[in-house]
């Protein structure tokens, strides 16, 4: 894929997660679900009636699979890069992290609370 093919799909998953993520997105899917549901009668219950929900929330959540695994990847990416500059300011080395994931779950749990507790408020 080229760089500007690759930027305009980067700024649609950006812009439309975005979107898509608010509240009232979710009110709106709500009304839509229950507008079908008491449409239910007029339309006998019919085999179209089930197959209009059934088809759109398979096609939208079907793509919005891909939105939402490009927004994760990006924001895994961002998020490792900060950690490795972190890592290197603070002199971090790879020994010491391998033994923190060795350590027992108390002992992270007092590592975690020892931070907290250093945390400017």
């Amino acid at each position: 894929m080229t760089k500007k093919k690759s930027d305009i799909f980067t700024r649609f998953t950006s812009r439309t997660g975005s979107f898509l993520g608010r509240p009232w997105t979710f009110i709106l899917a709500l009304f839509l679900v229950v507008a079908w549901g008491v449409s239910g009668p007029l339309f006998d219950f019919s085999d179209t009636w089930q197959l209009v929900i059934n088809t759109s929330t398979t096609v939208i959540t079907f793509l919005m699979v891909f939105i939402i695994q490009n927004t994760q990847n990006r924001d895994n990416m961002a998020i490792n890069i900060k950690l490795d500059v972190l890592l290197e300011k603070h002199k971090i080395t790879q020994k010491d992290l391998i033994e923190a994931e060795e350590e027992s779950d108390k002992y992270l749990e007092r590592q975690k609370k020892q931070l907290q507790h250093k945390k400017p408020n």
